[in-house]
This record gives structure tokens, sequence and C-alpha cells, in this order.
């Protein structure tokens, strides 16, 4: 049987992160992954945006900058570390440092009218943090092509490049992340180990990872002592 935890991004305007919202998302990710009970956690934006990035009218206004990139740091580790499959319902923009949490997720399901990617440059910033989850997910090549002028990709353009799996209409982006989410729950307890084996591996060179990959190979049939 499955069970899938909704966690909604909630900020204010289109989701803002501050640091405050950072941690609570942060928190219930863990929590939902540390339950036994939970087959797969399912993000989503409260109302009609995913998430429009960091609050950077309150850091322009006094807050400390330090503390809003260290939060969202430490939410973006998070990530690569759960034993739980992850998936983004995008109802509406992801832009920004929401466009780096589609990207973490392991599959992404997004409106056909909402814009995904960094829009800093637009404005005169670099987008230091939010380009690297984008980078590691699509390449270079295609991370470039929004990240150096800060233009959000289509939605139908983010499907092109591998920054979300598929585009549906308003009603279809849950159901299809559910199905998803379902599917990938049919490994069992081989998902959790399978899983943070899928992106340690992928940060190793060609070598290291077929060498790493046949130690768990041998773990995975190896009986416990």
């Amino acid at each position: 049987m499955t069970r899938i935890a909704r966690i909604e991004i909630s900020g204010s305007g289109p989701n803002l992160l501050d640091p405050a919202v950072m941690a609570g998302l942060e928190r219930s990710i863990l929590d939902a992954d540390a339950d036994p009970e939970v087959t797969g956690i399912l993000l989503t934006g409260a109302g009609g945006s995913f998430c429009g990035g960091l609050d950077v009218g309150a850091i322009r206004a006094g807050a400390d900058p330090v503390a809003f990139a260290s939060a969202l740091v430490s939410l973006l580790r998070v990530f690569p570390t759960l034993r739980t499959p992850i998936a983004a319902a995008v109802n509406g923009d992801a832009v920004a440092s929401g466009a780096s949490i589609v990207a973490v997720c392991d599959y992404a399901v997004s409106t056909p009218t909402a814009r995904l990617g960094t829009v800093e440059v637009s404005v005169g910033v670099w987008p230091m943090i939010a380009q690297v989850p984008i980078v590691h997910r699509i390449g270079a090549r295609f991370a470039m092509e929004n990240i150096g002028c800060g233009e959000p990709f289509t939605a139908e353009r983010a499907r092109e490049v591998g920054l979300v799996n598929a585009v549906r209409e308003p009603a279809e982006v849950e159901p299809a992340v559910v199905a998803w989410l379902e599917g990938a729950a049919r490994g069992g307890a081989a998902v959790a180990a399978g899983r943070r084996a899928f992106y340690e591996l992928a940060e190793l060179g060609y070598d290291d990872a077929l060498q790493s990959s046949l130690d768990r190979f041998a773990a995975m049939f190896r009986s416990p002592s």
C-alpha cells in the first residue's frame, strides 16, 4: 500500500522563501521521510504559485542575506539524502530558487502556463546558489540558456531540456505526480538505499561509479551478520 505525504510551500506573495519558511519546509520533508509508512512525497505550492524564490524584498529591507542563503543551502542539501522519492507538482511559476527546488526533486510535472527558471540576471544579480541544482539537473548548455539571460523557460521548453518530465493541464498535475510516486514505491525497501546511491553515483567519475556500484550491488544480497 502506498501513502503519499503532500507538502505545500507556503510563503508571502508567490510563496517567497525566508529562513522560517525554508526551515519549516525542510522539517516537513524530513518528518515525512522519517515516517516508515510514507512511500512518496508530493511537493507543491500553496495557491496559484509553486515558489517565487527568496524574499529579496526582505533582504533589501535589511534582513540578513547570509541567513537566507544558509537556509536555502541547507534545504537543497536535504533532497539527495532522502530515502523517500519526492516529486514536484508545479502548479504555477517556479522561479529563482523555486526552480532549484524543482530541479532537486526526482520527478516533476508542470502546468502549461508555468514559468520555470532563474530570473536574477534580468535584475542585475547572478543566481549563485539557485544555479547549482539546475546545472546538475539539465547540464551547463541548457542551464545557461536560462541563467545567462534571466528569462525563465516556458513549461514546454522546461520539458524539452529536462527540468520537468511532463506538462499537464492543472487538474491533471497532481494525479500525474501521484501516479509516478506510486510506481516508484514498487521497489519497497530497496528504494531507500537505491535512491541515495543514484545521486551519489551521479557525482562520481565513470570508473569510480562502476566500482562503487559493484560494491553496492553485492551489499544488496549480503546476508546480515
